[in-house]
């Protein structure tokens, strides 16, 4: 899986993003200009020491992303989609992508991907939710239609031992 980030402002946000990536083994694609440097101490610390096992690529714009990526299949995550995120199948190598905090994915872009625009549902007096929990949201859900693939699916107490 692959997610993309456009324009992305708030560098805690990333950060959480970015472990949530590395902790599922997909990239993650930044899209210019961003709202901080990427040196930033409150990504490091949202991101933690996981941020060296990610797969990032920065873009200095939508259209160097879509020229590397031509054939891409990518899922629209907006508060003006039709479709709700749960309701559509996502594939291993599609991208899910999701606009700055303060504006979301411009409708430029929007107009051109109306079949794979998809929404989580929410009040309709609530703007948006939080960027990182809506990647996350969305993230799960096509790693769980992929049968969570090379996640680890069990856990182990650390001091004790399970029940049997």
């Amino acid at each position: 899986m692959h997610i993309i980030l456009h324009q992305p402002e708030i560098p805690a946000n990333t950060g959480n993003i970015g472990r949530t990536c590395a902790a599922t083994e997909t990239s993650l694609h930044l899209i210019e200009p961003l709202g901080f440097r990427l040196n930033e101490k409150e990504i490091k610390r949202a991101g933690m020491d996981y941020w060296e096992h990610l797969n990032v690529t920065r873009y200095m714009n939508f259209d160097e992303f879509k020229s590397v990526h031509p054939n891409a299949k990518i899922w629209m995550a907006t508060t003006k989609a039709k479709h709700v995120y749960t309701e559509v199948s996502y594939g291993p190598d599609d991208f899910i992508m999701f606009g700055k905090e303060s504006a979301g994915i411009p409708e430029e872009i929007l107009v051109d991907y109306e079949e794979t625009c998809i929404r989580i549902p929410m009040l309709p007096e609530i703007r948006s939710l939080n960027l990182s929990n809506s990647v996350a949201i969305v993230l799960y859900e096509a790693l769980r239609q992929q049968n969570f693939t090379q996640l680890q699916l069990k856990g182990e107490l650390h001091h004790l031992h399970w029940k049997e």
